[in-house]
């Protein structure tokens, strides 16, 4: 059987935002749609599902994210996921420079929640709190061999 991520998936409380957010980051937006019906409620389990959609792509073309807003049911605010929590933990972006990726976070209102590590010389990363509370962690390589991988 062949396997492959098709995209991480976030319920978001304001979508443009979120879409601002990312797309300031280097994501393109790929579509938009607005999803309901019997389909939609028996794939994602929910009667009466109802949200607005839009798929982003990163610019190598291999990462998707799916980001939905709500309309029926209501969404559920919950309190931010902290990184120890179990569950979806975070989104992570390879990106080329780590100063300006935080410096366009900034703009949004979205700050380290802490500051920038240096992950024994090979990583310079951070995890930012996003839109709608996401956990982003932004990593740059330091080492040219490692640009692509995660940390």
């Amino acid at each position: 059987m062949d396997i492959r991520l098709e995209n991480v998936g976030i319920a978001v409380r304001d979508l443009e935002a979120t879409i601002a957010f990312f797309t300031d980051l280097g994501l393109t937006v790929l579509g938009r749609d607005t999803v309901s019906g019997e389909w939609a409620d028996t794939a994602v389990g929910l009667d009466g599902n109802h949200a607005r959609i839009a798929m982003l792509q990163t610019p190598d073309g291999h990462g998707r994210l799916e980001l939905f807003e709500y309309l029926h049911p209501a969404a559920i605010e919950t309190e931010p996921t902290l990184p120890n929590e179990i569950g979806m933990h975070r989104v992570a972006f390879a990106v080329d420079d780590i100063d300006e990726a935080l410096a366009i976070a900034a703009r949004h209102g979205c700050h380290p929640l802490r500051g920038v590590a240096d992950y024994q010389g090979v990583y310079k990363l951070s995890y930012v709190r996003g839109p709608s509370g996401i956990i982003v962690m932004l990593a740059q390589a330091l080492q040219p061999d490692r640009a692509g991988e995660s940390a």
